[in-house]
């Protein structure tokens, strides 16, 4: 069981309206997604992919106590550099990372910090299992309402890869955004501007590709 200050990002911070947070809205808002990187045999009409972005808190902050902090630099510090990632209390994120296999990249997000944006590369080593921190009732994201028969929030276990070549900020993630939805491109529907809110977002492959060579480019 990982230590309290390895909490990931609250998602009080950015909590979604009633519907968004309903169960019948993430399913179909899930069903709606674009840029689809393989389909489910089960369920055709339900996108799948293998590439995300995963918010967390670089700066500390403190909540009943507890320090939410935990960015890149605290995963790559820990033994075998890998961590379970708790916490996420929104119905979407939490069906994103049912969603996840083994062996899926993620990029890093430094998020509700002085200069947000990507800041390293991830892979998912453990599929999603039930969050302990649910049951906890010194935890901040206990919640009282699920029950252990009946669990319902997961979470995965993820590994540090590397930094990024370059840290990939926010501000000039938006601008290629506002280039690619006026003149097409690869970041037009990004989740990242399309579902702000959300602290697990699923990436495209073209998506994903993208911003790795931006790691090459000049800032815009």
């Amino acid at each position: 069981m990982p230590p309290k200050k390895r909490t990931r990002v609250n998602e009080r911070l950015a909590k979604p309206g009633k519907d968004e947070d309903s169960a019948k809205e993430a399913v179909g808002a899930k069903k709606k997604a674009t840029g689809v990187t393989k389909e489910s045999s089960s369920t055709p009409s339900t996108p799948e992919y293998c590439h995300w972005l995963m918010k967390s808190e670089p700066e500390s902050r403190f909540e009943n106590g507890i320090d939410m902090k935990f960015g890149v630099e605290d995963l790559k510090a820990l033994p075998d550099q890998t961590s379970c990632w708790d916490g996420v209390r929104n119905y979407q994120a939490r069906n994103f990372m049912r969603q996840m296999k083994e062996g899926d990249l993620a990029f890093f997000y430094h998020s509700n910090c002085k200069e947000p944006g990507i800041a390293g590369v991830m892979k998912i080593v453990k599929e999603a299992y039930v969050d302990h921190t649910q049951f906890d009732k010194k935890d901040v994201h206990f919640d009282a309402s699920s029950k252990a028969d009946n669990p319902k929030w997961s979470m995965v276990d993820v590994q540090y890869q590397r930094m990024m070549k370059r840290f990939l900020p926010l501000s000039e993630l938006k601008k290629y955004h506002l280039q690619h939805r006026t003149k097409g491109g690869p970041l037009k529907d990004m989740a990242l501007f399309t579902r702000a809110r959300l602290s697990v977002q699923p990436l495209t492959s073209e998506e994903f590709d993208f911003l790795l060579s931006l790691e090459d480019e000049e800032p815009l």
